[in-house]
């Protein structure tokens, strides 16, 4: 199994704390964000490569983490830096377009989980691969936020008495539920053509839940509830709830 951490991003709102250092390397409690976001994916198990895709602005950055990161915690897998080659907003690939590209230079032919770099988790995803592996069907994290208003900002997700999704819809105006999908994905190795699929039809390459939403039509995709605490690091104020929390635990 492969893990690709989605970080090629620019995060100007948080400008300047990321003008000269991308969001998934911010300090929280310590430490690098996207160490935790590794942490809790690592017992899922069976992961031999972790690609980090980023840009051409901070490939260095994830390059000098990544040899850090495997010196202290004795990681069984290999790292692999993908550089997307944008500078900035104007000419970045997109979410989806970033997973293309490392499918494509990188010959991926292997079942993938998919993370976002500014993705914190309070506990390990064992369950998230247990799913995986018995569905051997396309799988998304999803989290109540509990709330109606905050729900419009993320996919809301319906969902079947199995925990198929039944409906998907990215940032809905009038949402109806308050779980919602966030950026943690599982691509089994035979649907993989359908993401060269999606792009090669000309599709939006950015916003990720873009895709589950044209998959899910096009092939069961299924559900799992993330446990205990989700941030999704994307303002100053979360990433100091976060640091905050994290200091405590």
């Amino acid at each position: 199994m492969k893990a690709l951490i989605l970080a090629a991003g620019y995060a100007t709102r948080l400008y300047p704390l990321t003008l000269t250092q991308p969001k998934p390397l911010l300090p929280v409690a310590g430490r690098p964000m996207v160490d935790y976001v590794l942490d809790n994916l690592v017992p899922v198990g069976g992961i031999d490569r972790v690609y980090v895709v980023t840009n051409a602005k901070f490939d260095g950055h994830f390059a000098r983490w990544s040899d850090e990161y495997r010196k202290r915690m004795d990681a069984g897998f290999e790292f692999t830096i993908v550089s997307d080659g944008s500078t900035d907003d104007t000419n970045k690939l997109g979410a989806i377009g970033d997973l293309h590209l490392v499918l494509e230079r990188e010959k991926v032919d292997d079942d993938l989980i998919v993370v976002a770099g500014d993705n914190l988790f309070s506990e390990p995803l064992v369950g998230f691969g247990d799913v995986c592996r018995s569905r051997r069907a396309p799988v998304i994290g999803t989290y109540d936020v509990g709330s109606l208003d905050l729900a419009r900002k993320y996919s809301t997700v319906d969902l079947a008495e199995d925990g198929r999704i039944v409906s998907f819809i990215e940032k809905p105006p009038h949402p109806t539920t308050t779980r919602v999908g966030i950026a943690l994905y599982y691509y089994p190795r035979e649907t993989l053509p359908l993401i060269r699929q999606y792009i090669r039809e000309g599709n939006n390459p950015d916003q990720p839940g873009r895709l589950v939403q044209w998959m899910c039509s096009r092939t069961p995709f299924y559900s799992w509830p993330v446990p205990g605490l989700w941030f999704d690091i994307g303002s100053k104020e979360t990433l100091e709830e976060a640091d905050r929390i994290f200091a405590e635990t």
